[in-house]
């Protein structure tokens, strides 16, 4: 295993800071003020990404860009320490056009989009000119489990009409979202995995209703993580993704660099997190010593330090097996890298607030939205109970195969019995 970064990432890494330093920074409280009077998107974000375009920071995660896509094509590996910069900045990443759920998207457009779907959808969102949903996810249903998906896509002669209702859908409140990729049941009758298909949705589609934007841990996202009611929805049949049953086999194809790039963004977030907590920790004295002088804070502080560094390691083995051997290979890495990340994030996030104290429970810092964000990654691209019993189950198929008809009786000296 090698876990060196090329030339090339070294370069975008450097350069993305750079920019971020002095283009990005200066705009989080401008950013906070537009979205806190209602104005999304906030009206300076195309002039940065516009900037970022120009300075070839552009579409970074994408590595089977074609010579005529814009964009600048890293490996999962080589893009894992650029995501980790993006995510100190929560709203960073669209700067770059390497924004969730949109990424996503491209991803799996670039794989599975027929010409005039890649005319249409796929080429404004490698230029940035739209945003993108993907929908999944129902509120009447474990939808972590694809199978229990009830929304219906059923064909009528040259069209298709969908009927259901999802919920926790990305980027559903942005005016500049103009399609949507949703999965639905076009064959309750196949077998278990070949029941579901993907199909786009124009935004404007008559019969989607964006309901609401719930709060998600009392914090409401500009973007949305929207209600939305499909009721006899009709698109053409042309609209249909790849093909029919497809859809179990292109969500999983989809989620594997999505997770990667979740959890490296996580990790700048507890980078951040860290950095705070010290800080804090140097300048507040309590009982007549700075914070850092007791034994406590310094112990958060070194275990947040190995945390981290744990955490980093085992998603850049990912990101690694996924360039070297497929995102099939990775499974079980990803599980547990999403089983991981966000459980530490909430952890030091926790540890952080506890220094600032008072302070930390408010919006002057950053870091009770670090702590929620944790929360919700426990959640969202499926909860950890099911990355765990993914975990457990390839970890005894991979005990049979390397075991055989043996015991470990065998090799403890004790009695087979």
């Amino acid at each position: 295993m090698d876990f060196t970064y090329s030339p090339k990432s070294l370069d975008v890494q450097d350069r993305v800071r750079r920019f971020i330093d002095a283009h990005v920074a200066p705009r989080v409280r401008d950013w906070d003020e537009a979205v806190h009077h209602g104005r999304f998107p906030p009206p300076f974000m195309e002039d940065l990404k516009a900037r970022a375009k120009a300075e070839g920071l552009w579409n970074l995660f994408l590595p089977g860009l074609r010579d005529d896509e814009p964009g600048t094509r890293l490996s999962n590996l080589d893009y894992a320490p650029v995501a980790e910069i993006l995510g100190r900045i929560m709203w960073s990443s669209e700067v770059f056009n390497c924004n969730a759920p949109d990424t996503g998207n491209m991803e799996l457009l670039h794989m599975f989009a027929n010409p005039q779907q890649y005319d249409e959808w796929l080429r404004p969102l490698l230029e940035g000119k739209i945003r993108s949903a993907f929908v999944m996810t129902e509120p009447a249903v474990a939808s972590s489990d694809a199978t229990n998906i009830q929304t219906r896509i059923e064909r009528v002669g040259d069209h298709y009409v969908i009927n259901g209702r999802k919920w926790f859908i990305t980027n559903a409140s942005d005016p500049r979202c103009r399609i949507s990729i949703l999965m639905g049941v076009t064959n309750p009758e196949a077998e278990t995995h070949r029941r579901q298909s993907m199909i786009l949705i124009p935004m404007d589609t008559p019969g989607v209703t964006v309901v609401r934007n719930p709060p998600v841990m009392n914090h409401i996202a500009p973007e949305g993580h929207c209600e939305v009611l499909y009721e006899n929805v009709k698109v053409p049949v042309a609209n249909l993704l790849g093909s029919e049953g497809q859809g179990f086999e292109m969500a999983q194809a989809r989620l594997g660099p999505g997770r990667i790039h979740h959890c490296m963004r996580s990790i700048g977030q507890c980078e951040l997190a860290l950095d705070l907590m010290m800080q804090r920790a140097q300048e507040r004295r309590t009982f007549g010593r700075a914070l850092a002088e007791h034994g406590t804070v310094m112990e958060w502080i070194a275990l947040s330090r190995a945390e981290i560094e744990q955490a980093r390691l085992l998603v850049l083995r990912t990101a690694w097996l996924m360039d070297a051997k497929g995102n099939k290979a990775a499974r079980k890495d990803v599980s547990l890298i999403k089983v991981v990340v966000p459980r530490m994030q909430t952890t030091i996030a926790n540890r952080a607030i506890q220094a600032f104290g008072a302070k930390g429970l408010t919006n002057d810092t950053p870091l009770a939205n670090i702590w929620s964000w944790g929360r919700a990654l426990q959640i969202v691209d499926g909860p950890d109970e099911v990355h765990l019993r993914t975990i457990a189950r390839i970890e005894i198929k991979e005990q049979k195969a390397r075991l055989g008809n043996r015991r470990l009786d065998d090799f403890s000296g004790l009695p087979t019995g």
